[in-house]
């Protein structure tokens, strides 16, 4: 648990950041980080910030790296990781214009990742399992109530339009507003996603009509407190896909991982199969750099 000077430079770190335009996925996700790393700290006995040395952030890097994944269980990834390395470095920086002078400088300490083994742990489903997916949503919650089962059944479509058939990264999709969504052009506005770069989205026909038939039949008939496309939390909806995942016969269908990443990491493997030139692939998921939609190809060659 946190003190309260501590709680006092988690807040205004988060102002800072909103105040300097980072996206919300960031301004959501670094002070969370930070408040874990001060927690920590004040569990060191570091119970003042002008007493943070860098040997107290080499010490709490080496303490992430064995540090276990509360979530799903086993080591943080190195993706995650990196993520924390950089809302210290952060942090650092914060405290510097804070005036802080004896504050660390950022250490732009990264774990470099291999390539290869990225590649091996990506296993898409392939076209006709997306298809068994879908066609099982609606076996999925049978001892529910008619009306709360079909809740579910809506959200689980809706995660399949928008990160397999749209291809949206996890909180892309999540921080979706009915307002991002143009019918008329046929577009969705994914506004600051990953490198905060706003990009347009194109909608299928079939993404179109799956949209309407939520937002109008579904979403509009409920009164929230909130423009979010999704009327239920992000860890609801994780749930429900792995409820789905449980219910299915297949073997070679269980024996994957399923996340919202992973349908992302299918419809690109899909779109590489179909014909889909490489440059079109990464503007449709909006990569930064083409390396990164390349690995695509070397996952449907192996």
């Amino acid at each position: 648990m946190m003190n309260t000077s501590y709680t006092e430079i988690q807040n205004n770190f988060t102002t800072w950041l909103t105040t300097l335009g980072f996206g919300k996925v960031s301004v959501d996700r670094y002070p969370a980080m930070v408040g874990e790393f001060l927690t920590w700290l004040n569990m060191q006995d570091v119970i003042h910030i002008t007493k943070l040395n860098q040997k107290h952030i080499e010490k709490y890097v080496k303490y992430l790296q064995t540090r276990p994944n509360k979530r799903y269980g086993g080591a943080l990834s190195v993706s995650h990781l990196n993520q924390h390395f950089i809302a210290i470095d952060k942090l650092m920086e914060f405290l510097h214009q804070m005036g802080v002078e004896n504050a660390s400088t950022p250490t732009n300490y990264r774990i470099k990742t291999d390539k290869q083994a990225r590649i091996n742990n990506i296993q898409p489903f392939t076209q006709q399992e997306i298809k068994m997916l879908q066609a099982g949503i609606g076996n999925t919650y049978p001892n529910l109530s008619f009306k709360k089962r079909e809740s579910r059944h809506e959200q689980l479509k809706l995660i399949f339009a928008l990160h397999y058939g749209c291809g949206l990264r996890k909180n892309e999709g999540y921080q979706l507003k009915v307002k991002d969504i143009d019918f008329d052009k046929k577009t969705i506005f994914i506004k600051q996603g990953k490198n905060y770069k706003d990009r347009i989205v194109p909608m299928s026909e079939n993404i179109y009509n799956a949209l309407q038939q939520y937002i109008y039949n579904f979403r509009n008939l409920q009164k929230l407190p909130h423009e979010r496309l999704f009327t239920v939390s992000l860890d609801t909806l994780g749930r429900s896909l792995k409820h789905l995942h449980k219910q299915c016969s297949n073997k070679e269908t269980k024996a994957k991982k399923i996340t919202f990443h992973i349908l992302r990491h299918s419809i690109a493997t899909h779109l590489l199969q179909n014909g889909m030139g490489i440059e079109n692939i990464a503007l449709f998921l909006g990569h930064s750099n083409l390396d990164t939609t390349q690995i695509y190809t070397h996952i449907i060659s192996r």
